[in-house]
């Protein structure tokens, strides 16, 4: 695999980097106590997306309200206790456990750019989980909008470029066919699907894609793409 041509990898950040599945089902079955026990992912995702889809402001501001959508529709307690409990879990959310020594190698090679649909506030904090590996960040708060709206990809065009680099020198990697990888690939640019999911079936907690977007470059794990880069 070549990956000469390229000088910046920018990165998705939840699903990517941050583990939100995880995130999300542990809150959904800590808070939800015996009344969650038997609730398999899938019946807490299909809830959780209807909720955020309903609001996608700020993360680190409406996540409480995306429990409570949760809550109402499975039976859980949908206190205000329970739902600050859940937004504050957001911040919390865990690295995938390659993420931090795989974004650490690629920094050794390329200029990392956080590009992420969390506000500043939650991208500060899975930053700080990840070893603080990004030379730059766009979050929803600088671009105004989100991911995949295809003004997200402009807004850090137009930032990349004032540093001196082409969209031919960006790699665009990412777990989300429908937020990253159409998109992105529609856009021009080369991307890396990582397939978090590969030994699952379905979308989880991310909206399934229209269709799915063959990528330029596919691995399961970012330590398998740091991999591929060393021995290339």
């Amino acid at each position: 695999m070549d990956f000469s041509r390229f000088k910046v990898m920018t990165f998705d950040i939840v699903g990517t980097c941050i583990d939100f599945e995880k995130g999300v089902l542990d809150a959904v079955r800590r808070i939800g106590g015996d009344a969650a026990s038997g609730l398999s992912d899938d019946d807490i995702f299909a809830p959780y997306l209807a909720g955020r889809e309903r609001n996608y402001e700020r993360s680190s501001q409406v996540f409480g309200d995306v429990y409570l959508h949760l809550a109402n529709e499975l039976g859980l307690p949908a206190t205000q206790a329970a739902a600050r409990d859940f937004q504050l879990s957001v911040l919390e959310w865990p690295a995938f456990p390659d993420s931090a020594d795989a974004l650490a190698r690629l920094r050794k090679r390329f200029r990392l750019v956080a590009m992420t649909n969390a506000d500043r506030t939650a991208y500060t904090a899975y930053a700080h989980c990840l070893g603080n590996p990004f030379h730059d960040a766009v979050t929803m708060d600088d671009a105004g909008l989100a991911k995949p709206d295809p003004r997200f990809f402009e807004f850090n065009r137009g930032r990349q470029s004032a540093h001196g680099y082409k969209q031919d020198e960006i790699l665009h990697v990412a777990q989300s066919q429908y937020h990253d990888i159409g998109v992105a690939r529609q856009l021009g640019y080369k991307v890396c699907w990582i397939e978090r999911r590969h030994d699952q079936q379905g979308y989880g907690g991310t909206p399934d894609p229209e269709q799915k977007t063959t990528p330029d470059f596919h691995f399961h794990s970012l330590g398998q793409l740091a991999d591929a880069v060393e021995a290339s």
